[in-house]
């Protein structure tokens, strides 16, 4: 027998005609980024129940002029990024939001202001419908740019300047005065803080409760986030003619360095020296002795901030979100007598 022709598969014009409505409408009861009436929808997804059709992410981003897809332009040194933890558990709880969606992510790294605004053009002529803008600079440019090329955005920081886009907010400075607290009950009076580039926002704030919480910047210097100047930062500072007693990083990767520096040199840690890191990096809790640190969950801010931004690309409104996802976890690299059960993590 002759093999017969496969039907044809229904297509959104098929569900617009028998349900009686455009195939605009069809796409808005499904997308959900329009008004449409409960009975309209009713009608809608009864015929696509019938014809047994389903919207593709590709259809549904052509009939709402989507691209489907969000992006991070990340200006850092690839060999920073390489060695921050903190970047792939965001975007872990990036994609984790953004894969339910059935949303792509666009990464890009630029290393240029030049470059950081070709890509952001690119993703305003079709490669993203909104973009999350971290590492935010204290006079940051990108806001007010992005918003020009009529992007969506969402902004993962304390930016201060009206903004059109949600803020998703932590707080940076409570962790660090902790910390000096901590420090201090340990009787340690000569506190260092090695920050990151103070021009980013959060190293700013963090840099600014340090200063209020220790009285002095004398013992502030400043590093790039990579173990090369964690070392450095340290082998500087223990070079004074009166050292630190301990030492706060901004990252956990130059506090491992740092670490590691001092007992090359023969110092005991925490005995002689104490030492203390941010973000709470999956290796902290095994290093010997165990790093103090402060966990800032990045999975959640990711999360977060995925969420945000496609609720803004669905058209709901700017707000700011105060993020409680900082955490001090108190170990042995602080402590000169074994933590107490309990209170280890706090």
């Amino acid at each position: 027998m002759p093999q017969q022709p496969s039907p044809a598969k229904p297509t959104i014009g098929d569900v617009a005609a028998k349900a009686g409505v455009t195939k605009a409408t069809v796409s808005h009861a499904f997308s959900g980024r329009r008004p449409i009436s409960e009975a309209t929808k009713a009608r809608v997804f009864a015929a696509a129940e019938d014809l047994q059709w389903l919207p593709s992410a590709s259809a549904r981003a052509l009939a709402t002029s989507r691209a489907n897809a969000i992006g991070i332009v990340l200006a850092r040194d690839p060999a920073i990024l390489a060695s921050d933890t903190f970047f792939p558990a965001f975007i872990a709880g990036v994609e984790s939001v953004l894969a339910d969606a059935e949303v792509a992510l666009v990464l890009q790294v630029a290393g240029s202001r030049e470059a950081e605004e070709r890509a952001y053009r690119a993703m305003a002529s079709g490669r993203a419908d909104g973009v999350i803008i971290l590492d935010l600079h204290r006079a940051d440019w990108r806001v007010p740019y992005v918003h020009q090329l009529g992007l969506h955005g969402v902004v993962l920081g304390a930016y201060d300047a009206p903004s059109p886009f949600t803020c998703v907010r932590t707080d940076d400075a409570t962790p660090m005065a902790e910390m000096v607290d901590h420090l201090r009950g340990h009787g340690h009076t000569r506190i260092a803080h090695v920050a990151g580039p103070l021009d980013y926002v959060h190293s700013h704030v963090r840099s600014q409760a340090y200063v209020a919480a220790v009285g002095s910047d004398d013992l502030l210097t400043e590093g790039d986030f990579g173990a090369g100047s964690g070392r450095d930062r340290t082998a500087e500072l223990l070079a004074r003619p009166e050292p630190p007693t301990a030492i706060i990083y901004a990252n956990d990767t130059m506090a491992i360095a740092g670490l590691s520096y001092a007992r090359s040199i023969g110092l005991s840690v925490p005995a002689d020296l104490a030492i203390a890191g941010f973000d709470d990096d999956h290796l902290s809790a095994h290093l010997s002795p165990a790093l103090t640190t402060v966990a800032t969950d990045p999975t959640e801010r990711g999360r977060v901030s995925a969420t945000a931004l496609l609720a803004d690309i669905a058209g709901e409104p700017a707000r700011n979100i105060e993020l409680d996802c900082t955490r001090l976890q108190l170990r042995d690299s602080t402590r000169t007598a074994p933590i107490p059960q309990g209170e280890e993590g706090r």
